[in-house]
């Protein structure tokens, strides 16, 4: 019989401290999340982004993201980091068919691929998420805001924006033919 591992409280089966072992090992799995607002039609109006402290102490506007957990669906992680992030009124409508709409690779350094965590090398799949509830971000979020196709088209939100999160936003209105 093997070994059992404890639960963290997280639910996650890693401390901290074997978490960061791992991370400087193997690739970890991730989901990205673009929330958007969609109109009577079906056409996107709004981009979702949060308002985020980074650990070097600057402010960044990013995505929903994190952590697949061992032995967690797909699906149940992109809910669970939606809720975390956005709050319980939120309400994602995640189609049956659950298909990313890319894959990024996350790498501890910028050149490679220009999606940056300096933690670890991450694949993660990314999903265009329509959300049509209230959103209220975590306490560990500064803010929560509604952008329209305009903004999100700005060299001044490039500037806001890190680890390639603007890429991933330019790739999801690519996806969706809003690209001018």
């Amino acid at each position: 019989m093997g070994v059992m591992q404890e639960e963290h409280d997280d639910g996650s089966w890693l401390s901290e401290s074997e978490l960061t072992f791992v991370r400087s090992r193997l690739p970890i799995l991730y989901v990205d999340a673009v929330p958007v607002r969609v109109d009577e039609k079906g056409v996107v109006t709004n981009f979702g982004l949060l308002l985020r402290a980074m650990p070097n102490g600057s402010i960044s506007r990013a995505m929903v993201s994190g952590r697949v957990h061992h032995k967690e669906r797909i699906r149940d992680a992109l809910l669970r980091h939606i809720a975390k992030d956005l709050g319980a009124d939120a309400k994602p409508k995640i189609s049956a068919e659950l298909t990313p709409f890319t894959l990024v690779e996350y790498f501890p350094s910028p050149e490679l691929t220009g999606f940056f965590d300096p933690r670890q090398h991450a694949v993660s799949m990314a999903f265009i998420v329509p959300i049509e509830g209230e959103c209220v971000p975590n306490q560990s979020m500064l803010d929560f805001t509604w952008i329209t196709l305009e903004d999100a088209l700005s060299s001044q939100l490039q500037l806001e924006m890190s680890g390639g999160q603007d890429k991933l936003l330019r790739k999801a209105m690519a996806h969706l033919n809003l690209m001018p």
